[in-house]
C-alpha cells in the first residue's frame, strides 16, 4: 500500500525534536510533522538558517508551533546545554528523530578530538539521546528515529582501539562507519528496550539517495571530478528529492503500524515510496552493538543501560 504525508495522523499534543531541521530532510520532516500539529523543536547549528526553516514552515503551516534550539553535535558541551534546555522546557518528548549529520570530506576531528563524521553523526546523537530518554519515556508512544545510510554498506564495525581511523582516513570509509554506527545505534537502542520492557519504540530510516544541501556540499567537496560526476548522477538521476527522501524517517516516526526495530526505506532503495525493509542481521551484528556501546559510552562518559533506562521516571 502508498504512503505518503497524506497518511500522517493528528500530531496534535505531540512534541518532536528534529536534529538538522534547518535544511534538506529535516527540514522536510519538521514541516510534515508541524502541517500534522506537532509542536517542533528545530535543533539546529545554523542559527541563520534555522530562522529561515522557521519562515518556511509559517509560510505553508500558518500558526505553526515551532522552536529553535542551538546545538553542534560536534561539540558535546553544545549537545549537553541543548539537552538541558530541551528537558527543562518540555517534561514530556514525543519523537526524536536523530536526522543530522555531515557526509565524508576531508579528515578533520571535533573539538573533543573526535573524528568529525562520528562525532557528529553518532556521538553527538548519542550524548543526545541519553540525555533526553528519561523525558521520551514519560510520554504514551514515544519514538526514536535515527536516520542511517546506504553508505553504511561501506563501513565496519567500530574499532575500540582507533574509532577515530587515526592514519587510516578515508572519507568514505569514514562516512560509512558513522552510518553504520548510526544504523547498529538504531538496533542496539530497540535491543535495550525489549529487555527492560520500557514502552518505547527505536526505528532506523534511510532517505536514499536523496538530493539535499548535504549531497551538494559533498560534490562541491569531493576533491575528484570523476567522485563529483558519479554522486551528482545517482542523487539527480537515479535519486529523488528532499521531501521524498524525508518519508521513511516521517513514516517510522509517525505510522500506528510501525515496530521499533524496523528499518523504513525508499521501495527501490534509491527512491520510491517508503516502505518496511528487512533488516539482514549478520551474525556479527550483536557483537558490533556491543562493541559500539563500549567505545561510546567511553567517549561521551553518557550511559545508555537498563539501570539509566529503569530509573527513568514511569516508563513501564
Amino acid at each position: 500500500m502508498s504512503w505518503s504525508s497524506a497518511d500522517i495522523p493528528d500530531q496534535r499534543g505531540r512534541v518532536a525534536v528534529v536534529t538538522g531541521a534547518n535544511s534538506g530532510l529535516g527540514l522536510e520532516t519538521a514541516r510534515q510533522l508541524a502541517a500534522r500539529g506537532a509542536h517542533i523543536v528545530l535543533a539546529a547549528r545554523n542559527q541563520h538558517t534555522a530562522r529561515a526553516a522557521v519562515a518556511s514552515i509559517e509560510s505553508e503551516v500558518p500558526g505553526a508551533s515551532l522552536e529553535i534550539i542551538s546545538v553542534d553535535l560536534g561539540v558535546q558541551t553544545s549537545v549537553r546545554e541543548a539537552a538541558r534546555r530541551i528537558t527543562a522546557g518540555h517534561p514530556r518528548l514525543d519523537l526524536l528523530i536523530n536526522n543530522a549529520g555531515v557526509m565524508a570530506g576531508s579528515e578533520a576531528r571535533t573539538v573533543d578530538g573526535y573524528e568529525r563524521q562520528l562525532g557528529v553523526d553518532h556521538l553527538g546523537h548519542w550524548t543526545l539521546t541519553g540525555l533526553l530518554l528519561p523525558n521520551l519515556l514519560g510520554a504514551a508512544d514515544p519514538r526514536v528515529v535515527t536516520v542511517t545510510s546506504m553508505a553504511r554498506h561501506l563501513g565496519q564495525e567500530l574499532d575500540k582501539a582507533n574509532p577515530h581511523l587515526t592514519g587510516r582516513y578515508d572519507p568514505w570509509r569514514a562516512y560509512g562507519q558513522a552510518k553504520l554506527a548510526n544504523f547498529h545505534f538504531a538496533l542496539g537502542l530497540h535491543r535495550l528496550f525489549g529487555s527492560t520492557g520500557v514502552r518505547a519504540a527505536s526505528l532506523v530510516a534511510h532517505p536514499g539517495a536523496a538530493r539535499t544541501n548535504l549531497t551538494t556540499a559533498t560534490v562541491q567537496d569531493s576533491g575528484t571530478a570523476l567522485t563529483a560526476r558519479l554522486l551528482d548522477h545517482a542523487t539527480g538521476t537515479l535519486g529523488q528529492s528532499a521531501k521524498a527522501g524525508a518519508l521513511p524517517q516521517l513514516r517510522a516516526a509517525t505510522d500506528p503500524a510501525a515496530r521499533s526495530g524496523e528499518l523504513y526505506a525508499p521501495l527501490l532503495v534509491g527512491r520510491g515510496r517508503p516502505v518496511s525493509r528487512p533488516i539482514l542481521r549478520r551474525i556479527h551484528t550483536d557483537r558490533a552493538i556491543d562493541t559500539l556501546w563500549e567505545v561510546s559510552e567511553r567517549e561521551t562518559g553518557v550511559r545508555i543501560d537498563e539501570s539509566t533506562l529503569l530509573t527513568s521516571g514511569d516508563s513501564r
